[in-house]
């Protein structure tokens, strides 16, 4: 009754994606004017209907249409309903262990059919074990059962075979598989070449495609699907298509005939997103009217060229059109869009350093909106606008006309912000188009600030970006506070790592100083060592080489000499008088004292006996019979 969804498969598969929650579903889905509310009051919960008796007054159709995506519309009347009672089941088939989550005013076949997703077994096909009640039936309610919160159910099926092994592989690799599906849209003769993985189900083909040629799964009207496919939930890799190729036909199901009650439901559908009055005013899209078309004008003729090419590859060289087209067509006075991929603008925007950073506006444009040409013209080249939007924006554009680049978007956006917003999106009617799309980056995620459509003034636009930037502006604050007091620990760590390394330099320094002392010390004594070995083995040799001391009684002639050495200390000796002077000189050096380092000096006269010939004999140089020498350093 809210959304006109009268595909139970497509319904079903649209809560499934919110967790089987009403209002989120419903929210995403119905045009924002007509959301639904949902508070906590007194622990229960309010819901307001969108559509009703109250829903078609003309002040419910005036709400502006410039509003928040994310804002929802509080209804005139609510009406209170007990929160309901979550039941959960784990439920156990062969190997395989699947947890169902309900509400207790559902039934038994619910489950069923959730398993029947889940497990491909049909339904009819199942026995569903483990009740502390005893057997139940299809169209019991969970809530007449006086369940606990969790249970442990079992699946049987007795008239299905066991798989096989080999059916189990063969089925895996079918999953595995990938399909190509050529999807011809019937009204426009085009064709699309679709890939999907084997486990994709039929239901995802359908919301694809509508991302493509903008039709309702609702009102696709199909040619080709395999007999077997019969339901929306099955898995293309048992819908019996034909591998690795399929092609299939989509178009638009007519309805030429309708009820009062559906007229009138269409018409309230358009009086709430366009703020019409005109109780007969349908939706000329339906009927084969192109929107310029509705205002005079072929949409032929509303554009020159296209902002932006079909398919392309690179978003750099696309955003490089985009950027000339819009300068000849409004000018050059106008934002800054940034040139690159979406990647590549939250890069540049939000993770840079906390003072750099800025807000990322992207510009959704569409050639067929008529408001188009005004918002282009007279709000977003506004100078105070570009101006605005160049001091704190990152701006990044995309042109929606074309149905390829629109799902490419719509991919880029559910990547980056979630099914929500790209549902959102989605839903935007072309009229409502441009769209303007304030994002702020977070620590984990992205949050979309506001989403702002094409009727809007200069001095809204201008109001809603400040009241972005003031959001941006706490948060950007808190965000240098904790980048500065990261880098001053930073800083004291790197501050204690330094001198933790000089200390480790000096230490290191110090220690191979001493080692360096420590081996030229060892070296310098063991050069004495060797010196003194050399010494005492000359000495040795010359105490050997004397010849024998003569004695007192001795027939020849003898000179007895006394020798004081530089310490006081005295030693005689007796020589032949014909002894060389030689002879006294090795008698000296075999006491430690060579003649190459002191002096043999006499005493009276004073003379310096080491000058002399060392070959002369004793008498000859006037030592005999008796002399006193000492010995002295030579310098």
């Amino acid at each position: 009754a809210c959304t006109g969804i009268e595909n139970i498969d497509e319904a079903i598969t649209l809560l499934e994606q919110n967790n089987w929650d009403l209002v989120a579903a419903i929210n995403g889905v119905i045009p924002q004017e007509n959301g639904i509310l949902q508070s906590e009051y007194g622990g229960e919960t309010l819901h307001g209907p969108a559509y009703g008796p109250t829903s078609h007054s003309p002040a419910a159709s005036s709400t502006p249409s410039s509003s928040s995506a994310f804002r929802h519309v509080v209804p005139s009347r609510q009406i209170v309903e007990r929160q309901p009672r979550m039941l959960d089941f784990r439920v156990e088939y062969r190997d395989r262990n699947v947890d169902v989550v309900l509400e207790d005013s559902s039934t038994v076949g619910d489950i069923k059919h959730i398993l029947e997703n889940e497990l491909q077994i049909p339904a009819s096909k199942m026995l569903l074990k483990g009740w502390k009640t005893g057997d139940v039936d299809d169209s019991t309610v969970l809530k007449s059962l006086h369940l606990p919160k969790n249970n442990s159910l079992y699946v049987l099926t007795p008239d299905l075979p066991p798989p096989s092994s080999s059916h189990s592989g063969a089925l895996q690799e079918s999953l595995n598989q990938n399909f190509m599906l050529i999807v011809t849209h019937r009204e426009v003769q085009r064709e699309y070449n679709l890939n999907f993985s084997g486990s994709s189900t039929i239901q995802e083909v359908k919301r694809n495609v509508y991302d493509l040629t903008s039709i309702p799964v609702r009102h696709q009207l199909w040619e080709g699907w395999p007999s077997s496919a019969t339901d929306d939930s099955m898995t293309l890799a048992v819908s019996g298509l034909t591998f690795p190729c399929h092609r299939l036909t989509v178009g638009r199901r007519s309805s030429p005939v309708q009820t009062r009650e559906q007229s009138e439901e269409q018409c309230t559908d358009v009086h709430m997103v366009s703020d019409s009055d005109g109780d007969d005013f349908e939706d000329a899209t339906e009927f084969g009217v192109d929107d310029g078309e509705m205002f005079g004008v072929a949409s032929s003729a509303l554009r020159k060229s296209p902002m932006m090419p079909e398919n392309a590859e690179n978003e750099g060289d696309a955003l490089l059109q985009f950027t000339a087209e819009f300068s000849s067509r409004y000018g050059d006075c106008h934002p800054v869009y940034f040139i690159g991929s979406l990647e590549a603008a939250f890069q540049e925007a939000f993770y840079g350093k906390a003072r750099d950073r800025k807000l990322l506006a992207i510009y959704l444009h569409h050639d067929e909106s008529v408001l188009t040409n005004v918002f282009c013209s007279q709000m977003l080249c506004a100078e105070s606008i570009v101006s605005y939007l160049s001091q704190n924006f990152i701006t990044w554009a995309w042109d929606m006309t074309k149905e390829a680049n629109r799902a490419r978007f719509l991919t880029m956006c559910t990547r980056h912000f979630g099914s929500v917003v790209a549902q959102t999106i989605r839903t935007q009617k072309t009229d409502q188009f441009p769209l303007f799309l304030i994002i702020m980056g977070k620590r984990s995620s992205n949050e979309v600030l506001n989403v702002i459509q094409g009727n809007t003034t200069v001095d809204e636009l201008m109001m809603r970006l400040m009241a972005a930037m003031e959001i941006f502006s706490a948060q950007q604050q808190e965000d240098i506070k904790d980048e500065d007091e990261r880098e001053a620990r930073e800083n004291v760590k790197r501050e204690q790592d330094e001198a933790y390394r000089i200390s480790l330099e000096a230490d290191r320094a110090k220690r191979e100083a001493q080692e360096r002392e420590m081996a030229e010390q060892f070296r310098l004594e063991q050069i004495r060592k060797e010196q003194e070995e050399e010494r005492e083995a000359i000495r040795l040799s010359l105490e050997q080489s004397l010849p024998p001391e003569p004695k007192e009684e001795s027939t020849e002639s003898v000179s007895k000499l006394r020798i004081r050495t530089p310490s006081g200390e005295f030693f005689e000796r007796r020589f032949l008088a014909s002894s060389k002077l030689q002879v006294v000189f090795d008698f000296v050096a075999s006491k430690g004292y060579p003649w190459e380092e002191y002096k043999l000096l006499g005493t009276f006269p004073r003379r310096d006996v080491t000058q002399l010939d060392p070959n002369k004999s004793l008498l000859e140089v006037k030592l005999y019979p008796q002399e006193t020498l000492f010995l002295e350093a030579k310098e």
